[in-house]
């Protein structure tokens, strides 16, 4: 498996393992733990690595979400809790998912050294929620330890992405807008105004799809070529873990 055929596998997975844990029943109780609501705890939860900072900083790394929207719930939310602590117990909504789910697969342990590897080679410059996450310590267990790896590497990419949007001459609401037509509102965008996308708006997509993957590619490529098939199983693995009926 070459670095690039390494990349168009993961990464997809990547991308839909790194989230799982946000909206499960047991993030939101613990949230409401916390007397914050699911968006509410997003919000703080997500962007609590970035620290107590600014409604502003937290809409540049987020990208995608209309600025007010951030502010309302970021600002409301950290009346209720600091949002390093809500970063903190976000993050371990994401472990307990791990735990729930991976505890029976094999091959975790090269899942994990791989993951490790990546992050290890890959440069957070300019990448402010990659670098938050990354930050913080990884648990002990196995299965806590891999899904953690996940939404670090689910964070490096998106980070990544919205770098080559911007630098492809694309507006982020227009970029997500092509990607997810329905979710004008959620994003706090006027559902009745959507953006008008023109043939240079998708080749821009495009652009910054490829660029994407070229800035991700060296990070990747760490990964052992003997390791790389092993690296996209324990990826399916998990898939196939988290779409199980729990027991």
């Amino acid at each position: 498996m070459t670095p690039e055929e390494l990349v168009a596998s993961a990464c997809p997975r990547i991308g839909g393992l790194g989230s799982a844990f946000y909206f499960v029943p047991e993030t939101l109780a613990a949230g409401e733990a916390l007397g914050l609501d699911p968006f509410r705890f997003y919000f703080l939860g997500r962007g609590g690595v970035l620290g107590d900072v600014e409604a502003r900083v937290v809409a540049s790394a987020f990208g995608y979400f209309e600025p007010s929207l951030v502010k309302t719930m970021w600002e409301s939310g950290r009346e209720t809790v600091a949002p390093r602590d809500a970063g903190r117990a976000y993050l371990e909504c994401c472990r307990e998912l791990g735990r729930r789910r991976f505890a029976g697969l094999s091959g975790l342990d090269s899942f994990c050294a791989s993951a490790e590897n990546v992050v290890a080679a890959a440069d957070p410059a300019g990448l402010a929620l990659y670098a938050g996450i990354s930050a913080e310590p990884l648990p002990d267990d196995l299965p806590a330890r891999a899904m953690q790896l996940v939404a670090v590497l689910r964070e490096y990419r998106g980070s990544v992405h919205l770098l080559a949007v911007l630098a492809s001459g694309l507006e982020p609401r227009t970029a997500h807008y092509m990607r997810r037509p329905n979710d004008l509102a959620l994003f706090g965008w006027p559902a009745d105004q959507p953006p008008e996308v023109t043939e240079a708006d998708r080749k821009a997509l495009a652009v910054a799809d490829a660029l994407t993957d070229r800035l991700v590619l060296d990070a990747f490529a760490v990964i052992e070529p003997g390791r790389r098939d092993i690296f996209v199983l324990g990826l399916a693995a998990m898939e196939t873990a988290l779409s199980a009926p729990e027991a």
